[in-house]
């Protein structure tokens, strides 16, 4: 076990989560993910976990392992047209993981997830983590617009309120 990492997970708290993200950060978020499900049919999902279970350390569980696991329990991966994106933040880490549902994720670049984590690292590192999470899903919805452009009324299959965890 790390016992860096174990540390800086019990001292990352939903205290922390709240600093960074208050209410009116959470509620602005929010409308982005309903602005940017306007212009296409796919949907976006953002949780912010701000650490890790003990258990799930002793198991050495990487912020990939565990996008994946919200992923399924979040079912993000149940729409329609199999066009969810979870963005994911794991707070302890400093961690963002970018996970597309199979309608998308084989039509997008692999490192185009990545270049969109970098730019939201960017933005977190001088403490504009609103700003973070605003670049990422307007990065998001760009790809999701290209592959998906919105046709008509559109569903809103999933909730647009950010997770935390």
């Amino acid at each position: 076990m790390n016992y860096a990492r174990l540390a800086r997970h019990l001292a990352t708290s939903q205290r922390t989560i709240k600093k960074h993200f208050p209410e009116t950060c959470l509620a602005e978020i929010k409308q982005a993910i309903i602005d940017s499900e306007r212009t296409h049919r796919g949907q976006i999902q953002v949780a912010i976990e701000p650490a890790l279970q003990p258990s799930q350390l002793w198991r050495n569980m990487s912020a990939r392992e565990r996008a994946l696991e919200l992923f399924a329990s979040m079912h993000v991966w149940d729409t329609a047209e199999n066009s969810g994106v979870l963005i994911y933040v794991l707070f302890a880490d400093r961690s963002i993981e970018i996970v597309a549902d199979r309608g998308v994720c084989a039509r997008v670049a692999g490192d185009t997830w990545q270049g969109t984590a970098d730019t939201m690292r960017i933005h977190f590192a001088s403490g504009r983590y609103a700003q973070g999470i605003l670049a990422g899903i307007a990065a998001v919805s760009g790809e999701l617009r290209a592959l998906l452009p919105a046709c008509g009324g559109g569903l809103d299959e999933l909730p647009n309120d950010v997770t935390l965890l």
